[in-house]
């Protein structure tokens, strides 16, 4: 009810179906709403014909928490971009940020707006016109495991892990990480430690037993942990390589990790890159072309060597008829 006051302080007359999109309820439910703020005393009134809707008196004025200009533009900044999905919260942040507009002075208000139109936070295309991938996590699984997360409480979840059929898995839930837009459930089974992709978590159902977890959490050292274990572990390979610093962004986009950089004599970049295994590795290279020079290990060089002169080999003759 209070954004939807903010709404109509904000914007003047709105129709009950314009309220109900915004709000991203039911047209009953504001014409419920309408009802019981005028009960409580907020001049809301109706306002009938072709261009009616529900306005408020002139001057009425909620009373908010006032925030200076830039603490208002910083929360309007990061409200920006495309991290208002993030863990199923984008309609809370839409609601917030009314709040943190209304709540600024009137000389102060359209001064903001105006600044925070000059940010733009994490387009969803680079430079290359590279669309950028977000995991889709159905809303109702977000829901589910958010409230399980912070009520403290195990949680059920389906999941599927790569080349595995799905299957109910139930957890101790820790906390929510997200990383380049893809999002993380922390949590322990059994005891044990475990990282779930929630784009690979097709349904999930908070239960009703409390989660055995730590009352205190440091979400960053635990992240940590477990980034080193995972760099550790399995197949992956460690490979020195040369690179043409204006490619640097698109080797540390195909690459797990970076654990080592340091500038070349002549120019280029020397660094330590973790990849997923030895094919990985190969393809990365190889998209980067002469940008780009494997060090280390030997049987990356080698492949790299044998792959180039197999094209060589292919575009040296003359095509077919």
């Amino acid at each position: 009810m209070v954004s939807l006051v903010l709404l109509l302080r904000r914007r003047g007359r709105l129709t009950a179906d314009t309220l109900a999109r915004e709000l991203d309820v039911s047209t009953r439910t504001v014409l419920r709403d309408i009802e019981a703020l005028s009960a409580a005393g907020v001049p809301v009134y109706a306002e009938r014909g072709r261009h009616g809707g529900f306005a408020l008196l002139p001057g009425f004025r909620t009373e908010l928490t006032g925030l200076n200009h830039d603490e208002a533009l910083a929360l309007l900044a990061a409200g920006s971009g495309r991290g208002e999905q993030v863990f199923g919260l984008g309609p809370a942040l839409a609601s917030a940020l009314r709040k943190v507009v209304d709540a600024l002075p009137d000389s102060h208000r359209d001064t903001a707006n105006d600044a925070a139109q000059r940010f733009l936070v994490d387009p969803e295309t680079d430079l290359l016109s590279r669309r950028l991938v977000t995991d889709e996590i159905p809303g109702t699984t977000m829901i589910e495991v958010r409230r399980a997360v912070l009520a403290g409480r195990k949680l059920r979840i389906r999941y599927a892990a790569t080349g595995q059929t799905p299957q109910w898995r139930t957890v101790d839930p820790i906390g929510l990480v997200t990383v380049r837009d893809r999002v993380y459930l922390l949590a322990t089974r059994s005891g044990a430690d475990r990282t779930y992709r929630l784009s690979r978590v097709s349904a999930a159902e908070e239960l009703p037993e409390p989660a055995q977890r730590p009352n205190r959490v440091d979400l960053d050292r635990i992240w940590r942990e477990r980034s080193a274990r995972f760099l550790s572990g399995g197949d992956h390979i460690a490979v020195r390589v040369r690179v043409n610093p204006a490619r640097r962004e698109d080797l540390l986009d195909t690459a797990l990790a970076v654990r080592a950089e340091e500038p070349d004599a002549d120019g280029w970049l020397r660094l330590e890159a973790t990849f997923q295994d030895s094919r990985h590795a190969e393809w990365a290279l190889w998209q980067l072309g002469t940008d780009a020079e494997a060090l280390a290990p030997q049987s990356l060089r080698t492949s790299l060597r044998d792959r180039a002169a197999e094209i060589a080999t292919r575009y040296g003759a003359a095509p077919p008829e």
